[in-house]
């Protein structure tokens, strides 16, 4: 099968040839010290700034290859586009309780190396899927009574705003970056860039401790249909999924924050193993923790965090039934490079026992014995080890090497599949 080694969209293509003309006009010396990429435009983003408009914009790419195991050889490219605007209403109206509007529109094109090259559940890379360009947040926010209780209503990801951790953004594996896959993998909890209609409510009790609850619609017709791109509204919703998370974060010397959250998801699906009869919802739970260990007492920017995940789900209807994982981050590794950040991270993803005996019976009846066979003895787990070095090449501009290890890449197929080396590298670039 040949490989489009770049694809660029006419979203994409646009932007980067605007990108390219504005970089022509300027100076070398603000050009590798400026935040972005297309540098301030002579001053007109920072007056539209300071007039409350804020726009964005990210591209991404990542290129993965196999160099040992998996199901073949080869190398996969895959990309992301994101352009947004912030309307601080407060700004634009002069007002004091206007709020805020956030509109985001997301690109995505590539192939898979995971699906294309490995046969793992753990995606490779991390900005693998929907391959269209689609509407990915239209939301407004503000503060209800007290600006300690705040809102959000409108289209948007709601794995953006629930169980993840910014540090995580340290690795190109999709089973690390942001969030679990667990919960989007068994329930109808949306990450990005997939939206769903939602509101969300949070109150910060006190500097340290904050409670966030939502309620989003489940539309599973959504989340791969090119057609849905730009129809929020769209039929196909079976249920809501409500997630509540305490959220405590620690201010001292050495700061952390810890998570503990639940989601119920009311969509009424297929229990497995008995397509007959329906559950009366998906539930789980999950613990996320980012803290530091070590800060340098000479460079501020130099330290050590340590993270950990464990996720459960629901066990009559999840295929991806637990997540643990956990690693370090060291960040400003070298003196001389204060903005660079090493990760190691390792996770391990569970499939349920109850999935694995359907796919046991499956091969069976379709006579194939021997796959039957060894999927009877296969680990019912894929172990992740990612280990990346992320070079802050400009303000703008960071490429990040990653070297992954996928053991039991064919724990969720139920297929043996030889372990997996892969190489990949992350190029990242503010517009």
């Amino acid at each position: 099968m040949k490989t489009k080694f770049l694809a660029l969209s006419p979203l994409a293509a646009g932007i980067l040839i605007w990108s390219a003309g504005s970089v022509v006009q300027a100076q070398a010396t603000d050009f590798l010290n400026q935040d972005t990429l297309t540098g301030d435009w002579g001053g007109a983003r920072a007056q539209l700034k300071n007039d409350g408009v804020t726009l964005s914009g990210e591209y991404v790419s990542e290129t993965a290859g196999v160099l040992h195991g998996g199901e073949s050889y080869g190398t996969r490219y895959a990309q992301q586009v994101k352009v947004g605007a912030t309307f601080d209403l407060n700004k634009m109206f002069d007002a004091e309780h206007a709020g805020t509007l956030q509109v985001t529109i997301n690109d995505r094109r590539g192939r898979s190396t995971s699906s294309d090259l490995v046969g793992n559940r753990l995606p490779v890379q991390e900005d693998v899927g929907g391959e269209y360009t689609r509407l990915s947040e239209f939301s407004y926010a503000n503060w209800l009574l007290t600006p300690k209780l705040t809102y959000k209503v409108g289209l948007m990801a709601m794995g953006n705003d629930f169980g993840g951790m910014p540090i995580l953004g340290n690795f190109v594996n999709a089973g690390f970056d942001a969030h679990p896959l667990s919960l989007s993998g068994s329930s109808g909890w949306g990450n990005y860039p997939t939206a769903h209609f939602g509101g969300e409510l949070r109150y910060d009790f006190n500097e340290s401790w904050a409670l966030h609850t939502a309620i989003f619609n489940v539309n599973p017709q959504t989340n791969s249909a090119p057609s849905k791109a730009f129809k929020p509204f769209s039929s196909g919703t079976t249920g809501a999924i409500i997630p509540v998370e305490l959220i405590y974060s620690y201010h001292g010397f050495l700061p952390g924050q810890y998570k503990f959250g639940y989601y119920h998801d009311t969509s009424k699906v297929a229990r497995i193993g008995d397509s007959q009869s329906k559950s009366s919802g998906r539930s789980g739970g999950y613990v996320l923790a980012d803290q530091t260990v070590w800060q340098s007492q000479a460079l501020k920017s130099q330290n050590l965090h340590v993270f950990g995940q464990w996720t459960t789900t629901d066990a009559a209807t999840a295929p991806f039934r637990h997540w643990y994982a956990a690693g370090l981050i060291l960040n400003g590794p070298f003196e001389s490079r204060p903005k660079d950040s090493i990760a190691i991270g390792y996770g391990k993803a569970s499939y349920n026992r109850k999935s694995r005996d359907v796919d046991i019976a499956n091969m069976r009846a379709a006579g194939n014995y021997a796959g039957a066979d060894a999927a009877e003895n296969l680990s019912m787990a894929e172990q992740l080890v990612e280990l990346s070095y992320n070079v802050q090449a400009t303000p703008w501009l960071s490429v990040r090497p990653s070297l992954q290890y996928d053991k039991d890449p064919g724990a969720f197929s139920s297929k043996v599949i030889t372990d997996a080396w892969v190489a990949a590298v992350q190029v990242k670039i503010e517009l």
